[in-house]
């Protein structure tokens, strides 16, 4: 019994001295702390910000593509909708598809790359050229063939196909990773001591590189958000749902931002969004670089 409570004190004294180093890296540089809230300030846009304004957006038909006011802060576009309602509107199926597009990337890269460096041999063999044919595959000529055949009406498709799509790099960086945790004395002693290799790559691997798969997956939230804003604003893509990749497109080719300043604010209200999505995740990434690496948290 006293065995589990010292064990049971000594965890809560753990996390209370995690959270405490999570703390100190934070402070240290305000700027992370903006960043977290940014991520979590888009996380709440896109699941309860839609739900501020009618499924149908009120359009002012003396307002078409008007410049910012008191009363439309970016303007309005060219069916006279204001931006802002536009923008948070559209982020509901812009951030659903990245973050689908970064599960989808991590699981399968981690999954292969995992298993590839553990069990080496034939296995890492197959797998590794497997994942060097997909990272031979352009990207970018292959979803523009898919376009002409799948319509991506929902996020879910769309982060299902750029996911299978972009986890190979994660497949190479995870399996070096694991090659190198390999030889340590803690994954020689689970195996000697006849551990499964479900045990050790779940319980000993798995956690030791959380950290790097945490970041990586927030790195692929900001590549699934440029691709398919990407596809929308090259207009390969219907326009089923209002997203920031159709605003982009509309704002420049049918509202003339580039050339109308009454339109600008048009377009600077998705490109503002992406921007500051991307710094957020930058600026967490950076946080969780310190507090996961003990060499950085000590300087």
């Amino acid at each position: 019994m006293s065995v589990l409570l010292e064990s049971s004190s000594t965890s809560a004294t753990m996390r209370r001295n995690f959270w405490a180093g999570v703390w100190r890296v934070m402070k240290r540089k305000p700027s992370r702390m903006v960043g977290v809230v940014l991520v979590l300030g888009f996380a709440f846009m896109g699941v309860f910000g839609p739900m501020f304004y009618p499924a149908q957006l009120p359009r002012d038909p003396n307002l078409i593509t008007s410049p910012p006011s008191a009363q439309h802060w970016l303007g309005t576009d060219d069916q006279g909708r204001d931006v802002i309602a536009l923008v948070v509107t559209g982020s509901r199926y812009v951030l659903l598809a990245a973050l689908v597009t970064a599960l989808i990337t991590v699981v399968v890269g981690t999954g292969i790359g995992l298993f590839s460096g553990f069990k080496r041999g034939r296995w890492d063999t197959v797998l590794m050229r497997l994942t060097d044919m997909k990272l031979t595959i352009p990207g970018l000529p292959l979803l523009l063939v898919l376009s002409t055949v799948w319509k991506f009406g929902s996020p879910t498709q769309m982060g299902l196909v750029l996911g299978l799509l972009g986890w190979g790099g994660v497949a190479r960086a995870v399996r070096s990773q694991t090659l190198s945790l390999r030889e340590r004395g803690f994954i020689e002693a689970a195996r000697g001591l006849g551990l499964s290799t479900t045990h050790i790559v779940g319980k000993e691997l798995l956690p030791s590189m959380a950290p790097y798969i945490a970041m990586n997956m927030l790195i692929a939230v900001t590549g699934g958000v440029y691709a398919q804003v990407g596809l929308f604003f090259l207009g390969v893509l219907p326009y089923e749902s209002n997203n920031w990749g159709q605003m982009l497109n509309t704002a420049v080719f049918r509202s003339g931002a580039l050339t109308v300043p009454s339109g600008l604010g048009f377009l600077i209200g998705p490109l503002l969004a992406i921007l500051l999505l991307t710094l957020a995740i930058v600026l967490v990434v950076d946080a969780m670089d310190e507090i996961f690496n003990p060499r950085l948290r000590e300087e």
